[in-house]
């Protein structure tokens, strides 16, 4: 009896010890607000059309549903594959810290505890880039937000987004997130391709000294780069050969395949984009890596119909109100280990 019950024991390990480990998933994502601002007017930006007595007639029933549109796309985000609402995300195009908290404070978004990381930039339109992260999952150990210095063919300042670096721990592993939101186009790509240059140069540079001083280490780098993963501007962060300090861009493939996350005069272009470090491709044991990267683009998301139909659904189209979302779909990546 006894050797029957060690027998029987010894079965139940082998089948424990066949059982797979389950997986754990993080998401990341990074969503274009296209124009979260408040309804005081800033003396310092130019925000005179976002208020109520400027042309958009932007009042707080106007942004209370922007804010309530926005927090349900966060919400949902990975939702389609059972993952729950990101751990972390980088934004565009808020206005200030304010606009932020209001928007982490809806209902749809108030249970996962969201925390900010923001600093004012010089946008000549008063628009910042941000990071939302929930304070169970992240907790940043550093930010710093960096200047970009551009000038216009007559020497004035060009005045645009700061490029935004926190490192802190997602689960106990170090991480480094860099947020952007490049020079736009601004109806004229070849005229603005300089400045979107050196905005890659300087995140480069950033990339490359984190790296100096921390070799091997998980970077992201997000953002609406106003550029297609392509140009000629992305190629000075990814080259497509992966070695020591070149970034993975899996938005490039979606690229290919006709995937966008924005579309102008019936061509899709995709802008948002995520960056990986080659650390996130051939992980160390028991560390995340890379498992996806995709756009997020549920039907509710796109225009229903007219001209452009299947596009975003923004809140203004043609200088009309729409009540939408934005004019960019958001994109994410999910991490598993």
């Amino acid at each position: 009896m006894r050797i029957l019950l060690l027998l029987l024991l010894g079965i139940l390990c082998l089948r424990a010890g066949a059982q797979k480990k389950p997986y754990q998933v993080r998401t990341i994502a990074f969503y274009n607000l296209e124009n979260l601002f408040d309804t005081h007017n800033d003396s310092l930006a130019r925000d005179d059309d976002r208020t109520p007595d400027g042309a958009d007639r932007w009042s707080r029933a106007r942004l209370d549903r922007k804010l309530k549109n926005l927090a349900r796309v966060l919400s949902e985000i990975g939702g389609e594959i059972g993952a729950s609402p990101p751990d972390i995300i980088g934004v565009c195009e808020a206005e200030n810290r304010k606009v932020l908290e209001e928007l982490i404070g809806q209902p749809a978004l108030r249970p996962f505890d969201y925390g900010i990381v923001h600093f004012n930039s010089p946008d000549h339109r008063g628009i910042d880039v941000g990071l939302l992260y929930r304070k169970g999952r992240f907790f940043p150990t550093e930010a710093r937000s960096f200047r970009l210095l551009l000038h216009d063919s007559d020497g004035s300042r060009k005045y645009t987004r700061d490029q935004l670096v926190v490192s802190g721990l997602l689960d106990q592993e170090e991480i480094h997130l860099l947020v952007n939101h490049w020079p736009s186009r601004g109806g004229a790509a070849l005229h603005s391709r300089v400045y979107r240059k050196e905005a890659a140069l300087r995140q480069r540079f950033l990339v490359d000294s984190i790296l100096y001083h921390h070799p091997g280490a998980n970077i992201i780098s997000m953002g609406d780069f106003n550029d297609n993963p392509t140009d000629a501007s992305m190629r000075i962060l990814s080259r497509g050969r992966y070695p020591e300090g070149d970034l993975y861009n899996p938005m490039e493939k979606l690229f290919r395949k006709g995937t966008g996350s924005l579309a102008y005069r019936d061509r899709w272009n995709l802008f948002d984009q995520m960056l990986f470090s080659t650390s996130w491709i051939s992980p160390s044991v028991g560390s995340y890596r890379l498992w996806r990267a995709r756009v997020f683009q549920p039907a509710y998301l796109k225009t229903r119909e007219g001209r452009y139909r299947g596009y975003p659904f923004r809140t203004y189209a043609g200088g009309r109100y729409q009540g939408g979302y934005s004019d960019h779909f958001p994109v994410y990546a999910l991490l598993i280990k």
